[in-house]
């Protein structure tokens, strides 16, 4: 077997007798070409040779040819690289250092070589930094245009010139106030006057609007006016508002003390303004105040009048909001009455006259 050169020490090769029988791995101009030259000195065929480091006679070929396209993956292909040198006595080492750097492996990423950027940032960085000053410059230089076109002058002000004379009374720079005579008030609304068609009203209610006579006595007929009308303005006591007709309500703070016919204390209290009480229908009592002129009387929700005494039997003034009531009772059944006969009266002439038109 032929030694191989790579591993023999420079002692040896600097003997004048010294000659290599296997050339070096590195000599060649490729690995192919290596090994093809090492196995054609060592005098074997590839038949040889493939049952020695038992790799396929193609592979050993394409091995020799460089076509690294037909061997397997790249495992493979560097173990037979490996078997192929150590059978020619070459450095196994160095054969596959070799066949790493003209076979790169596809599967690493290809990397920027050290140093690029850096080199290209020193090369453009001093336009940059010509750059960034010429905008500053330009940034500076516009705003300091901008100061000097606004700035102008200063001016005396016009307050300054106007004289301070002015009397008490007066708006200085302005004439003195003068107040004329007041205005009417607006009117509260521009609803135009309702229009009532001529006779109709007389036709409806018998009453001509025009015949003062004919108004005073609608009036006189009429029924006399609603009075005030209850208002709570505090609390209420006593009974409901449907078992009540008479209510008791105070003008001012005063007491208030109903007693029944036995002596019994019905109702004790010293009421507020705006307080009231609701007596019961049908209980004897008397009521006793210590005020007769604080305390106003509500009979069926319309005001009659104050108290008369300091002791008043509520049997009276449940007899009073009684009797008010049947004379509004029968006020009212004598105009439904009448206004049932003046209708049947103008049904029966619209009947007649519409009988003798059709006659005639």
């Amino acid at each position: 077997m032929a030694l191989d050169t790579g591993n023999r020490s420079d002692e040896f090769r600097t003997d004048p007798e010294w000659k290599d029988v296997v050339p070096s791995i590195t000599d060649a101009l490729t690995l192919g070409d290596g090994l093809r030259l090492a196995r054609e000195q060592s005098g074997r065929s590839l038949a040889e040779l493939s049952a020695v480091t038992r790799v396929p006679v193609r592979y050993l070929t394409a091995l020799e040819q460089n076509d690294f396209s037909t061997l397997p993956n790249r495992v493979f292909s560097i173990g037979y690289v490996r078997a192929y040198a150590d059978a020619l006595g070459l450095d196994e080492q160095l054969a596959v250092e070799r066949f790493k750097r003209e076979t790169p492996d596809p599967s690493v990423p290809l990397q920027a070589p050290v140093g690029v950027a850096f080199e290209d940032v020193r090369r453009y960085s001093p336009r940059l930094i010509a750059a960034g000053l010429a905008l500053v410059l330009a940034v500076i230089g516009w705003n300091v245009f901008q100061r000097v076109s606004l700035m102008r002058a200063p001016q005396p002000s016009d307050i300054a010139a106007v004289p301070e004379s002015w009397t008490l009374g007066a708006v200085p720079g302005q004439s003195p106030l003068r107040l004329s005579a007041p205005q009417p008030a607006p009117p509260d609304q521009t609803i135009p006057a309702l229009y009532i068609t001529p006779g109709l009203e007389a036709e409806l209610t018998g009453v001509d609007p025009a015949s003062p006579e004919g108004l005073a006595a609608a009036a006189a007929a009429s029924a006399s006016p609603v009075q005030r009308a209850f208002n709570p303005r505090g609390a209420i006591y006593g009974a409901s508002a449907s078992a009540s007709q008479v209510v008791i309500q105070a003008r001012k703070a005063a007491s208030l003390v109903v007693r029944m016919a036995d002596g019994r204390v019905l109702f004790a209290r010293q009421l507020s303004a705006g307080d009231a009480w609701r007596a019961p229908v049908g209980v004897a009592a008397t009521v006793d105040v210590s005020d007769p002129t604080a305390f106003d009387v509500y009979l069926n929700g319309e005001h009659g009048g104050a108290l008369d005494a300091a002791l008043t039997p509520l049997g009276q003034l449940n007899v009073r909001a009684q009797a008010l009531a049947r004379q509004a009772a029968a006020e009212v059944a004598a105009r439904t009455q009448a206004a049932q006969a003046e209708a049947q009266t103008r049904a029966a002439s619209v009947q007649s006259a519409m009988v003798t038109a059709a006659g005639g």
